[in-house]
């Protein structure tokens, strides 16, 4: 899974995007509002994690994120 956060306008919030190996839009959310989004894509079991991905990721880049499914590294 790849996380990107993009860094929005005067008028356009700053909004990250979660999508799959193939690159297929799984979820797109404002950066101050990503709760409802995280669960909605199935994701709400490993929000916490998301969530600090999120926080320390910068502006304009992207992270392959591995998740962990019972104490294995596994893609989303």
């Amino acid at each position: 899974m790849y996380i990107l956060k993009v860094k929005g306008t005067e008028k356009i919030p700053d909004y990250v995007q979660l999508r799959d190996d193939n690159f297929t839009l799984l979820a797109y959310f404002r950066v101050d509002r990503p709760e409802k989004a995280i669960a909605k894509a199935g994701l709400a079991d490993h929000e916490s994690e998301i969530l600090k991905l999120i926080e320390e990721l910068p502006f304009g880049k992207m992270h392959q994120w591995k998740m962990e499914v019972g104490g294995k590294k596994s893609e989303v």
